[in-house]
């Protein structure tokens, strides 16, 4: 089977068409999620760049993506990973200029892949030209595109930063500032037209040089409670996403007519389109921001920060499933990203960890609608286990800390089995994050020629995928029995059934049908009608 599946060119990958306007391509896409400083140093300066992207777009055509989004480019104060933009049309002399990412899209546009940038507008740099404005004059216009408090012995209100400590921070001149991030990033007041005009035109800058789309950094955020209200309690990390305890800061009715306003600008770009990070606990109030004149997708992060548990996945899907479907949207499925502990180590370490990523990625592979994949989880990675000393991450920082941050789900990718596992040329300076010492065994090169490596397993799923409707699109049942999850998919009248074993015991499983693919090479049919499902191990089953 895997030697079969291995033949398959990344030629297989779904065509979109221009006349598919019925089912526009990022409907069911699969979109590869970089982390630009940390996926290849083009130029030795041990920091990922668009050089580097560019170079190793052939690798991800080989894979059989979709797309890639690429995170923040641009301009940056440096405190909190490029999401503190100082200039929101430029990039980042140390990922290259804007000429460097109009070759990129370029050349992905040439290999048949889709691009997204990474868009942050409810907060910018303080290193912003508005925010020194600001700083310099109180009755500024600049000043009133911020959250300013006058001068006072306490807060405004009990606001917390989500990086620990409160939300507000004071001006030299004795003001408070509003900053639900880092200090570093004062909260734009989107009530001031002047902020929405201004992101129009960063839209409208990208789009004019070819760009597919944007991630939306904080979609659900932007307005805040008009008379600064204090929140009733305060976001619990055990929580799916933010509710009613953040009601004054968070998702407010407001913030939809921002996304009627830039669905409407890419329009004027067909085939573009907007995925937002929703970080609410509702799936009913994630789903409202895909509604046909918002967003074109948000994404559904329950899987994310569910346990391994075939209840708490089957809740995490179908919850999605419905929500999305009644504002008719398809749901964007995210596994992992640069804000969470890889896969691998969050569902165990180790082969037991690694026999559930491998699961859940084609658990994740097989439900309807897009699915994210990002840089470095095709391969297994795991947590990596960083320094203190070598630590960047704010969160890290401001808990003192007591909370380990998320550096060690940025390290640099492996790329070859050398010292430096390829990520920067021979010779070059330290990578901006340490790669720990036994990563060549990860590297790209390794895996690729080892038909049983993760990394194969993506590349066959994302072959099969897409010579199978019914994977990624159409209609879905879920069950579950005990700790065996089933989901069932049907499109132009053919069915596969995605079967997860999450329980600690084998299983026995009804095939009737044709086995597509399996998350372990140690699965075995009992019979012409039955197979025993290892625990921690996924199959794809076409019916017949």
């Amino acid at each position: 089977m895997a030697a079969r599946l291995a033949t398959v060119r990344s030629s297989t990958r779904r065509q979109f068409a221009p006349e598919q306007a019925a089912s526009p391509w990022w409907r069911d896409a699969v979109v590869y999620q970089v982390y630009l400083r940390s996926f290849a140093d083009g130029n030795g300066d041990g920091i990922g760049d668009l050089a580097g992207l560019r170079a190793r777009l052939p690798y991800l055509n080989w894979l059989g993506v979709d797309a890639l989004w690429i995170n923040p480019h641009y301009p940056s104060g440096g405190a909190d990973g490029g999401y503190d933009i100082s200039d929101y049309r430029a990039v980042d002399p140390e990922y290259g200029d804007v000429a460097d990412l109009e070759a990129l899209v370029e050349d992905a546009r040439a290999l048949g892949l889709k691009v997204l940038l990474d868009v942050v507008p409810n907060h910018t740099s303080d290193q912003h030209p508005w925010f020194q404005a600001a700083l310099a004059d109180p009755d500024s216009p600049e000043a009133s595109r911020y959250h300013f408090a006058p001068a006072s012995e306490e807060p405004p209100n009990n606001w917390r930063s989500l990086f620990g400590g409160p939300a507000w921070s004071r001006t030299p001149d004795g003001r408070w500032y509003l900053h639900l991030f880092a200090p570093e990033q004062p909260d734009l007041n989107w009530r001031d037209p002047a902020v929405a005009e201004d992101f129009e035109r960063t839209l409208r800058f990208w789009l004019d040089r070819g760009v597919d789309g944007f991630r939306v950094d904080v979609a659900y955020g932007l307005f805040k409670d008009a008379d600064l209200r204090n929140n009733p309690g305060e976001y619990s990390p055990t929580l799916f996403g933010h509710g009613p305890e953040q009601a004054m800061t968070w998702n407010q009715p407001e913030v939809h007519d921002v996304w009627r306003r830039w669905r409407a600008v890419c329009d004027e770009y067909p085939g573009t389109m907007l995925v937002g990070e929703v970080c609410l606990a509702d799936p009913a109030e994630i789903a409202l921001y895909s509604r046909p004149d918002e967003m074109h997708q948000a994404f559904s992060f329950r899987l994310l920060k569910s346990g391994w548990s075939a209840e708490s996945f089957a809740d995490g899907v179908r919850s999605a499933l419905d929500a999305f479907g009644k504002v008719g949207a398809p749901v964007s499925w995210v596994l992992g990203n640069h804000d969470k502990d890889r896969q691998v180590t969050r569902f165990g370490g180790g082969e037991v960890g690694d026999a559930r990523a491998r699961a859940a990625a084609l658990l994740k592979l097989a439900l309807p609608g897009s699915a994210y994949i990002y840089a470095g989880d095709e391969l297994g990675l795991p947590q990596a286990d960083v320094p203190d000393a070598a630590k960047k991450d704010p969160i890290f920082h401001r808990s003192g800390g007591e909370r380990s941050g998320r550096d060690g789900c940025r390290v640099p990718m492996p790329w070859n089995a050398t010292p430096g596992v390829g990520f920067s040329p021979r010779g070059s300076a330290q990578p901006w994050l340490p790669i720990p010492a036994d990563w060549r065994r990860y590297a790209v090169s390794r895996q690729a020629r080892d038909d049983r490596s993760m990394l194969n397993l993506y590349r066959q799923a994302l072959a099969v995928r897409a010579e199978h409707p019914a994977l990624g699109s159409g209609e879905a049942t879920v069950s579950r029995r005990g700790e065996v999850l089933t989901v069932r998919s049907t499109a132009e009248g053919r069915s596969v059934r995605c079967v997860i074993n999450m329980g600690d015991h084998p299983v026995l499983v009804r095939t009737a049908g044709t086995l597509l693919l399996s998350s372990a090479p140690q699965v075995t049919h009992t019979s012409r009608r039955s197979l025993a499902l290892p625990a921690d191990t996924a199959v794809w089953i076409a019916e017949d």
